[in-house]
């Protein structure tokens, strides 16, 4: 079922979905004729908060890692925006190669990327999957924990395009974020599409971008259903030229927690809300839920001990951080069983496919739940997040799920802003 809020039934959620609901047809005829004008990603996934009074998204992900999460019920919806995204691209496609990430010994993931391959060979591709990793040098099965297998193959290298050894694929879909940077068997491919582009990755790409565009994007429709677009928005702000080893850039970082909190602490005097100001230091590159600290007060990011500066430091694949992203911590009122939750909703296209719930029964509601130690729900997700019901209450299931949707969709679009904008400029 889905989870029940902790607070009342009546309040400025309730309220806020009241308005999606009866904004509906207005809603969906503002994101058509966005799509006219941008281009979705090919995929993605979005973090959202619900707070009770705020209902916002954290994260954008534009190389989901999850899709193995999701309720099977809706593997019709995932094959269905999947074809309209591959006809929109390239329709006589009849290949495509699938690059991982390196995580061979990560299981979940290959699952993750085995139900891709589920998804993309239903709507008619031959569907291979080729490895960056080294050691992959010839075709290797991997046996799933689900029953299933997967097999990874070398990549393979020849002027302008890539594929495996007998196979020259019309597509290339990366399921890798390029945190570590773009391989140089993947540049300059100019004669096959590679979904998402290249400046995608983490290599280029930077959360404060993302939210950059998302200001844009939250307040025109803000303006449409006549909200305050702080109720689906999170403050931000950035510190460049941060080392956490050498204690360089703190005095930015306090200044702008603190800039941050008093924003923070402005709205809910405003709204009336009794809770805690927080905000959410994180990489402003990266994933993984690495390089992430929770701090209510500027003076906490003044003398890290050893431990927080080196938890701070590094990201995934040993990257180092020297930029952050100071965002306003929404803090989470679901909850799944004895676990806190957020919900994660998926997209293929511009179609919200599913998502789940990120439970961690060990993190309060205000702190990172991607951390160790959680686990995911999909059966929560009973009903589509696309199908309002207006003869039953705001807060009921499709409704519920459906402003989830909404909000989603709302970062998708903030993320092809963001693509459209940061695309490098042709020599």
């Amino acid at each position: 079922m889905v989870p029940r809020l902790t607070t009342a039934l009546t309040g400025p959620l309730l309220e806020l979905e009241r308005k999606f609901l009866d904004a509906t047809p207005e809603i969906e005829r503002w994101l058509r004729g966005q799509w006219q004008e941008h281009t979705p990603p090919f995929y993605g996934s979005v973090d959202l908060r619900n707070a009770g009074f705020k209902l916002a998204p954290v994260d954008m992900n534009l190389f989901p890692g999850g899709f193995n999460n999701l309720n099977s019920a809706f593997l019709p919806l995932c094959v269905q925006a999947a074809m309209t995204a591959i006809d929109k691209i390239c329709p006589m496609a009849k290949s495509l190669l699938l690059i991982p990430e390196n995580h061979t010994r990560n299981l979940f993931y290959l699952q993750n990327v085995a139900q891709l391959v589920t998804i993309l060979r239903m709507t008619g591709l031959n569907v291979r999957v080729g490895s960056l990793l080294p050691e992959i040098d010839k075709p290797t099965p991997v046996e799933l924990p689900n029953g299933t297998s997967l097999v990874l193959e070398p990549l393979v290298r020849n002027k302008y395009r890539v594929g495996l050894a007998d196979f020259d694929p019309c597509a290339v879909l990366l399921n890798n974020d390029l945190t570590a940077g773009v391989p140089e068997i993947l540049q300059n491919l100019n004669e096959q599409f590679v979904l998402p582009p290249l400046h995608a990755g983490w290599a280029v790409r930077r959360k404060s971008n993302h939210f950059a565009a998302y200001d844009g994007v939250a307040d025109e429709f803000a303006r449409l259903v006549g909200i305050d677009p702080w109720q689906i928005n999170p403050y931000f702000s950035v510190c460049d030229s941060i080392n956490f080893h050498e204690r360089q850039g703190e005095d930015c970082l306090a200044a702008n927690v603190n800039a941050v909190l008093g924003l923070i602490r402005e709205k809910y005097k405003e709204y009336g809300i009794d809770e805690t100001p927080y905000v959410v230091v994180k990489a402003d590159a990266g994933t993984y839920g690495m390089g992430v600290m929770t701090v209510k007060d500027a003076a906490e990011v003044v003398g890290l001990n050893r431990k927080q500066r080196n938890k701070m430091s590094v990201i995934k694949e040993g990257m180092s951080v020297s930029q952050v992203i100071i965002q306003e911590g929404v803090h989470t009122r679901e909850h799944v069983a004895d676990g806190v939750a957020e919900p994660v909703v998926y997209m293929i296209d511009r179609y919200v496919v599913g998502g789940f719930y990120r439970v961690h029964s060990g993190r309060g509601k205000d702190e990172n739940l991607n951390a160790p130690g959680m686990h995911f729900e999909p059966l929560a997700f009973e009903t589509s997040c696309c199908l309002p019901d207006r003869y039953q209450t705001p807060d009921a299931a499709p409704n519920r799920f459906y402003a989830y949707g909404v909000v989603a969709r709302l970062a998708l679009l903030a993320a092809s802003l963001e693509l459209e904008r940061t695309e490098p400029k042709e020599e």
